[in-house]
């Protein structure tokens, strides 16, 4: 019953996004016969109102009125550019949260209930929500009557209607995967669990806190960039409170530059502050806009909502280092090379191929000013090409790029002359000499080293697991594959009610179509 729900979910939703116009607002080059005529009908059946507004207001309106589950789900793509394209990405990326506030009394029983205390024994004044995202709204307060706080508190019931929106999802996902062979490369089952995955984290709001502290503690000797402090007493999994930030906004340019601040500095500051957090770190904050990015009165950088964060182990970025150094050095072949050793291009294709498409990206760069050259932009023109060359969804390079493309836009925001490499240089090129050169080397060879120790010391555990595998391998060689009854009959039950599930959802689907179909035509 549970595919059948979703599927009417999904019919619903279909519905919505038809009527605010954002189905008839999504490209149609290259459409023909069915999809084609299905393009215009959507256009026919769209609200007159939503005909006149720009397609990221209908997205915005649609996903409000779908719920949370869709706003998140918007937001996502918004990250993924190679999954819906370019223009429809950076639609969705002025996706705004939109939702209503929720009861006062209901935030302070969720306060309650998940850290076992009175409201008034943990917090001296409490009061209303000021702003109310997908997932949790955040109220002011104050503890010991002095010290200002501010409480982000888990919206009731949005667990539940995640977890059915999700359903739909993922069977959209799989039909996609099944009959859309050219979609395959960008694994949509995959971008699917990592949606499910990523609201799963940012529905633990301990999670969240753990991240503050991850991040606070990586820049501890950092200048110019820090993080609101989390009050661990009062947070537990549907409720944050951390320090109060008050501060000027990244996005209020006249509001910075009104305050006397020096906007070229910030501009630097907050680039390298990203570019440490990626490379030294291999931990960022993968929603950097500029609503998440304050400058408080001593001009440090403070980053809010860390809901979304990124990861990158030592591998990768060693392989995004040399990446981007190859470019600066124009040794297209190295960056080639690099692309195959990370298992990014399959073994099938040739190198020297590669590294030829990796040149025409590369040379027309190199002849502009440094000013103009966009990092961001290299990056989403190498994506590009790797497609021609069956380089499948790297979802941890994908959620890098984008947040790049928006530290870089708020960067040249406040200095419209921002130099790109040479604000990255100090960065990147000291990663590369220390990660590199003979300091990185003899790290890695110590690394190693433990590694093989460690690996010493459970010789003789894999030797016996070895022993018994053998012996197993020799009896199924000798008698083949047996299953008992019991495994037998579980799975003749669960091929059956997988069937049966599948039929009546898509009798269900077909039945609300012909409906819909009356009722237009009548």
């Amino acid at each position: 019953m549970g595919r059948i729900a979703a599927s009417f979910r999904l019919i619903h939703a279909g519905w919505v996004m038809t009527r605010e116009g954002v189905i008839s607002a999504l490209p149609a080059e290259g459409l023909s016969g069915l999809p084609a005529f299905a393009h215009r009908v959507a256009g026919a059946l769209a609200r007159k109102r939503s005909r006149d507004t720009a397609r990221s207001e209908r997205m915005s309106r649609a996903m409000n009125r779908l719920g949370p589950s869709y706003v998140k789900l918007g937001q996502f793509l918004a990250t993924r550019p190679d999954f819906v394209g370019k223009e429809v990405a950076d639609d969705l990326q002025l996706l705004q949260d939109r939702m209503d506030f929720f009861p006062e009394e209901a935030a302070k029983r969720t306060v309650e209930g998940s850290l076992g205390r009175t409201i008034d024994d943990l917090y001296t004044e409490f009061d209303a929500p000021i702003a109310a995202a997908s997932m949790a709204q955040v109220h002011p307060a104050f503890v010991g009557g002095t010290r200002k706080v501010a409480v982000k508190v888990i919206r009731p019931g949005v667990r539940q209607r995640f977890a059915q929106d999700l359903e739909g999802f993922f069977m959209v996902a799989r039909l996609q995967e099944r009959f859309v062979p050219v979609t395959r490369r960008l694994r949509p089952v995959m971008v699917a669990e990592t949606l499910a995955q990523t609201t799963r984290i940012e529905m633990d709001l301990r999670l969240e806190a753990a991240a503050l502290s991850e991040i606070a503690e990586n820049i501890k000797e950092d200048e110019g960039f820090r993080v609101p402090a989390v009050d661990w007493e009062r947070t537990g999994r549907d409720v944050l409170t951390m320090e109060w930030i008050d501060g000027i906004k990244m996005s209020d340019v006249d509001g910075l530059r009104a305050a006397g601040f020096d906007l070229q500095k910030l501009a630097l500051t907050l680039i390298q502050s990203f570019l440490r957090h990626t490379l030294r770190d291999g931990f960022f904050h993968a929603d950097m806009h500029p609503g998440n990015l304050f400058v408080d009165a001593k001009g440090t950088i403070v980053a809010v909502d860390f809901g979304i964060t990124g990861r990158l182990n030592k591998q990768q970025r060693r392989f995004l280092a040399e990446i981007l150094y190859g470019f600066i050095t124009r040794d297209y072949r190295r960056v080639a090379e690099v692309h195959f050793e990370a298992g990014y291009v399959p073994h099938h294709h040739d190198v020297a191929s590669f590294a030829q498409a990796i040149r025409a990206i590369g040379e027309p760069i190199h002849g502009q000013p440094a000013e103009t050259i966009s990092m961001a932009k290299l990056l989403t023109l190498l994506f590009e090409v790797t497609e021609l060359f069956d380089m499948e969804t790297r979802a941890e390079l994908i959620m890098l790029q984008k947040t790049m493309v928006v530290v870089e836009g708020v960067s040249r925001t406040l200095d419209p002359n921002f130099n790109m490499w040479k604000s990255a240089e100090p960065v990147v090129g000291g990663w590369i000499r220390k990660n590199l050169g003979p300091v990185g080397i003899a790290a890695d060879v110590k690394e190693s080293g433990m590694a093989l120790l460690h690996f010493m010391r459970q010789t003789p555990e894999l030797t016996k697991r070895l022993e018994r595998l053998s012996g197993e391998l020799d009896n199924m060689a000798a008698n083949g594959l047996r299953f008992d009854d019991a495994t037998a009959a579980a799975i003749g039950k669960a091929e059956a009610r997988h069937t049966r599930s599948g039929r009546i959802a898509q009798i269900v689907i077909a039945v609300c179509v012909v409906i819909l179909t009356v009722k237009l035509l009548f």
